[in-house]
């Protein structure tokens, strides 16, 4: 299997919310997370099982939500993908009350693997976009 094989299988069954406990099949056992952030760059130590946690953190705030890989990119050992995820805002999320509607996330990331599994990955979400929606919302 190649790196783009891995990182497709990955998103359409782990980061789609279908199999979330699959996530140690794709990740080491301890995976940097880089999380590009303009105002604060943040490296988190994840685990597969956190990983599988925070799928399901997203799926407790936007319901089973559709996620959609809209461009992939590989040049080993690294792997780009840009996606788009859309879900109904049903759970509390950054201090927003649910409202029932619509959450567009745009992101992307580039993940390393060796060995057939990631080890890091650096990730850009349009954080501001995504609050701009919640607020917009609360309305």
């Amino acid at each position: 299997m190649t790196n783009e094989q891995v990182i497709r299988s990955f998103f359409e069954t782990v980061r789609s919310g279908k199999d979330p406990d699959q996530a140690p099949h794709y990740m080491a056992n301890e995976v940097l997370a880089h999380q590009i952030n303009g105002e604060n760059r943040v490296t988190v130590h994840r685990t597969p099982q956190n990983y599988a946690d925070h799928v399901r953190e997203m799926i407790d705030a936007f319901g089973t939500f559709q996620l959609t890989v809209e461009e992939v990119i590989s040049q080993d050992p690294k792997v780009y993908v840009r996606w788009q995820q859309r879900g109904t805002h049903i759970g509390e999320y950054e201090g927003y009350a649910p409202t029932g509607k619509e959450i567009i996330e745009l992101a992307s990331a580039v993940y390393r693997l060796e060995e057939c599994k990631i080890v890091e990955y650096w990730i850009q979400i349009d954080r501001l976009g995504i609050l701009e929606q919640l607020k917009r919302n609360q309305m």
